[in-house]
């Protein structure tokens, strides 16, 4: 976007929309700042183009004008079944897929000029801004350690309802203010280069600080601020919500996500998952669950819960100043329920919670601490049977 256009519709706060022939039409996807995205065939997208609006009915309303002055409809430049198929058949032949496929395995020449060491495990690049080692398996221990209980644990993030995995881990490109920026801009990126997150999903650092960090997602402990921003308690300090994770981190304190129904709708997206995990976040409390993304969190080691009784955020009236305490963990069954302690102001209050670990699976990969260190863990006694038979 051109930032003279950019300037405009951030001073005027326009509501400004687009069309694509994607598969993903969330908030923000084509830019920051276009709210809303409408998913169309190629055709309609180059037609919706000509016209430069979407306030028209394309089916009673001319697109343009032509040389003469006339008015020129979709169905003057659409193109019937028909002709379709001529130019197909003029433009496909045998002999392009022989060409194109027939030697497929040799590799295009860039990728053969690449240069690589003969090795099975992967050399990690440190000065590498796209692909960075993870952080999933430090300080991992050959034997599973006891799950521990979450004790006074604030509220990073409380939601409403049908929040998608592009507001918890959103795909496209982000600003120098944004933490994924700021972080960038210090390894002397500049800002041309950030390309989106989704070309850095290699790179850890990048998709911790786009966690939680969609331009439209509304935290309601952000007084009001749209995109990624969070309080800190008890502190009332509002920064980024990547911030405030790390702030609770330093100071030990465990953090909980807190939402409405349908959490974790839209795309299967593992950063969703990963990213939550990677910002301290030990457990979510929802109304219901996308049933892939309730699968990740587990995968990751992030308790999902599920109200019961009718009760929700807005019914206990959470507003980030309590604190929760989960106990029992170690001892948890598949779907069981459990008790919550919620504490504010001196006062407790215990609500009952459904365990949506659904599996003795999923209960063996959120005992590990996630599915990551539950595989190597496996691969690791498999060895030692070997090496003692």
């Amino acid at each position: 976007m051109l930032d003279e256009v950019a300037r405009r519709v951030s001073d005027e706060d326009l509501y400004v929309c687009s069309v694509l022939s994607g598969n993903r039409n969330f908030e923000g996807r084509v830019n920051p700042l276009v709210r809303a995205n409408y998913l169309c065939s190629p055709p309609l997208v180059v037609a919706y183009a000509l016209a430069g609006s979407l306030r028209l009915d394309l089916l009673t309303e001319p697109l343009g004008k032509d040389e003469q002055g006339q008015d020129v409809f979709l169905r003057d430049v659409w193109p019937s079944d028909a002709a379709i198929a001529d130019k197909l058949r003029m433009a496909l032949t045998p002999e392009m897929f022989r060409e194109r496929y027939g030697d497929v395995f040799r590799g295009a020449e860039r990728w053969n000029a690449l240069e690589a060491e003969p090795s099975t495990l992967y050399r990690w690049q440190v000065g590498s801004s796209y692909v960075r080692r993870p952080p999933f398996f430090e300080g991992l221990s050959r034997e599973r350690e006891a799950v521990s209980d979450i004790r006074d644990a604030r509220v990073l993030a409380l939601l409403g309802s049908s929040i998608t995995t592009d507001h918890i881990s959103p795909a496209g490109s982000f600003s120098e203010d944004s933490a994924a920026g700021v972080y960038l801009s210090q390894q002397q990126i500049a800002k041309r280069d950030f390309n989106s997150y989704g070309a850095r999903r290699g790179n850890h650092e990048v998709m911790m600080r786009g966690a939680f960090a969609n331009v439209r997602i509304k935290n309601k402990l952000a007084a009001g601020r749209e995109g990624g921003w969070s309080r800190h308690m008890p502190s009332g300090e509002i920064m980024s919500i990547y911030d405030v994770a790390m702030r609770y981190v330093k100071e030990g304190v465990a953090t909980v996500i807190v939402a409405g129904s349908a959490y974790g709708t839209g795309s299967s997206r593992d950063w969703a998952a990963k990213g939550t995990r990677l910002l301290g976040v030990r457990a979510v409390l929802a109304e219901s669950f996308e049933r892939i993304h309730r699968s990740n969190l587990v995968g990751m080691g992030v308790l999902p819960l599920e109200f019961l009784d009718d009760v929700s955020a807005a019914s206990l009236n959470i507003d980030g100043s309590e604190t929760f305490d989960l106990v029992g963990l170690e001892d948890l069954t598949p779907r069981a329920e459990m008790a919550c302690t919620l504490k504010r102001d001196g006062v407790e209050q215990t609500l009952r919670l459904r365990v949506r670990i659904d599996t003795a699976v999923e209960l063996a990969y959120y005992m590990h601490g996630g599915i990551l260190p539950y595989v190597l863990r496996e691969l690791a006694q498999g060895e030692e049977n070997q090496e003692a038979m």
